[in-house]
């Protein structure tokens, strides 16, 4: 990879290190936010490799390889929810790294002039986090990313009571500008950002109404995985049948509490 595959955008004191492909996985958008004592480098994403800005510290929102591939770059603190600390130090080999420690929802990160305040945000992960620097008014919602995919709430530690849960408070944050994580970028305003996550969120909507159509005839979980909720037919790899399974399962378990499935038969479900 050659070095420096990103490019730069300025808010105030906080600048977004737009990835390659406009942050697509397997990139992500970095941010650089700067205060007078120290900068705070968020989520160092893999077009950080070989071209890593300095910075005296690093938070990552969550623990998922398009969020941390750039680490490698910084001999620095760095610090994650504690619901992710495990997951980052086993799934990504941390423990010879004493700095790297755990935080919680509402930790402030003083800079000198300029504040990063954490906002938990669980559902993706459950730790996955946003943050809010003022006084700038921008609040980076990492994964909650307002792509056409929708909310992605397929790992074994996901949730989508969560996920729902933190769209709503992400809603309830007045800001200026809204960072994603992913493709959007930057969302400037309330209003347009709450238009961006009506669509969003819209996608489990989406994806219940097909689950109950389905759903006209008894089926298993494996029968709606491979129906497929989450990705298209073309898809393929070893991570699409766990994911779908995760996900049917967190479907069902919603429609049987509205009343609207039923488990006519054990591991069979059916609309009622």
């Amino acid at each position: 990879m050659a070095a420096t595959e990103y490019t730069e955008e300025k808010y105030d004191g906080v600048t977004v290190l737009v990835g390659a492909e406009r942050g697509a996985y397997p990139y992500a958008n970095s941010l650089l936010v700067h205060g007078t004592s120290e900068t705070l480098l968020i989520d160092p994403s893999l077009s950080l490799v070989g071209a890593a800005p300095p910075a005296d510290a690093v938070l990552i929102s969550h623990a998922h390889e398009d969020h941390v591939a750039g680490l490698g770059g910084y001999d620095v603190p760095v610090h994650i929810h504690d619901a992710d600390l495990a997951p980052l130090r086993d799934r990504f080999h941390l423990w010879d790294r004493p700095e790297t420690t755990g935080y919680a929802d509402g930790t402030v990160f003083d800079l000198g002039g300029r504040t990063v305040t954490v906002v938990h945000l669980p559902g993706h992960t459950p730790g996955h986090s946003g943050y809010l620097v003022e006084p700038d008014g921008f609040l980076y919602v990492a994964d909650i990313d307002l792509t056409s995919f929708g909310p992605y709430y397929g790992d074994p530690g996901s949730s989508l009571p969560d996920f729902e849960a933190s769209m709503r408070r992400c809603r309830e944050i007045g800001a200026r500008w809204y960072g994603t994580g992913h493709q959007k970028g930057v969302i400037e305003g309330a209003a347009a950002f709450s238009a961006r996550l009506d669509a969003f969120a819209a996608v489990v909507e989406k994806r219940d109404a097909a689950l109950l159509a389905l759903l006209d005839e008894p089926r298993t979980v494996e029968e709606i995985a491979a129906h497929r909720l989450v990705y298209r037919p073309h898809v393929d790899g070893p991570h699409v049948e766990p994911v779908e399974r995760r996900t049917a399962a967190q479907h069902l378990d919603r429609l049987i509490g509205t009343g609207l499935v039923t488990e006519v038969e054990e591991g069979r479900f059916r609309a009622t």
